[in-house]
């Protein structure tokens, strides 16, 4: 059970909850997503030489940052940011040119 007490309130004429928005809102959740996802494989790739003395990356996919809502013009969609691992300790982390970051 999660412990999480926040409750999404809605705002009454702000946004249309029709199914064409709703369908926009999807397109751009998943095109968000995609493009998110190209700058982390690009970011792994970058650091794909990197490994330790048995061959296994230090760079590695390690899940997802919480999902949170960004603002669109089409009023708010859910996205979720992939999350990095550093083994070598560098301090190297993935910080999307799309999306502001986490605070």
């Amino acid at each position: 059970m999660s412990k999480n007490k926040i409750i999404a309130l809605k705002k009454p004429g702000e946004f249309s909850e029709d199914t064409l928005t709703e369908l926009f809102r999807n397109g751009a959740r998943q095109l968000i997503a995609e493009a998110v996802e190209a700058e982390f494989r690009d970011l792994l790739q970058q650091y794909a030489e990197l490994k330790n003395d048995q061959g296994h990356r230090q760079i590695v996919r390690n899940g997802y940052l919480q999902e949170r809502e960004i603002q669109t013009g089409i009023g708010p969609v859910k996205v979720k940011v992939p999350k990095i691992r550093d083994k070598s300790g560098q301090g190297i982390k993935f910080n999307s040119a799309l999306l502001a970051p986490y605070v």
